[in-house]
């Protein structure tokens, strides 16, 4: 219920976004205002994120509002386990990634993840999955995201410490530790596994 409540809150205030970037006239601005700030205070009813923080994602005046892109990099060692990280934000585990840079491939994003988070050196092999964060389980949150999953092949490096990781590992199909469903769902995760077993499989959308 609250994730279809969530996305219908984001249509209207998408709704007033754009009526504030299109309309002329005085009356309708005042609504679409309004209309703007009962949306953020019923995201913050039901993601508890701060009011400021909220107004300040939403507030894009002179730009059309668009989803935002969060990259997940696949890595598999040799014994079959697939990479995760600890997050210090919320102790739980995820594959290695974040948003989206200006500036920089997907791919691009994915190595730089790897490295940053891990220390390991990664090479992008190929995409195996666009998910649209709203079709799936997850945790309701204020950004619209797709989710990227690039599958990676390890080169080199060695594990080393990042300021906003806490562990890193690889790990088995059947024991995954504790994961951080705002990032990645199991089902994700194992979907992941069945691209290793088969390299074959076409890419998952949506």
């Amino acid at each position: 219920m609250k994730h279809t409540l969530i996305e219908l809150i984001k249509r209207v205030q998408s709704i007033s976004h754009l009526g504030l970037l299109y309309t002329r006239d005085d009356y309708d601005m005042e609504r679409y205002k309004e209309l703007k700030e009962l949306s953020h205070q019923m995201i913050h009813g039901i993601t508890n994120e701060p009011i400021t923080v909220i107004d300040n994602y939403f507030n894009q005046d002179k730009e059309y509002i668009t989803p935002k892109t969060d990259i997940r990099a696949v890595v598999f060692n040799e014994q079959n386990e697939i990479l995760l990280v600890k997050e210090k934000s919320d102790g739980l585990w995820s594959l290695p990634g974040g948003w989206a840079d200006i500036g920089l491939s997907p791919s691009e994003v994915a190595v730089n993840e790897v490295k940053e988070e891990t220390g390991l050196d990664v090479i992008a092999e190929k995409l195996l999955a666009v998910l649209d964060k709203r079709c799936h389980a997850h945790p309701p949150q204020a950004d619209y995201v797709y989710k990227f999953f690039i599958q990676c092949k390890r080169v080199g490096g060695e594990f080393a410490s990042a300021f906003d990781i806490a562990e890193k590992g690889f790990f088995k199909k059947d024991s995954l530790p504790p994961l951080s469903l705002i990032r990645v769902l199991p089902e994700q995760v194992q979907l992941m596994f069945e691209y290793l077993e088969d390299p074959l499989k076409p890419v998952t959308l949506d």
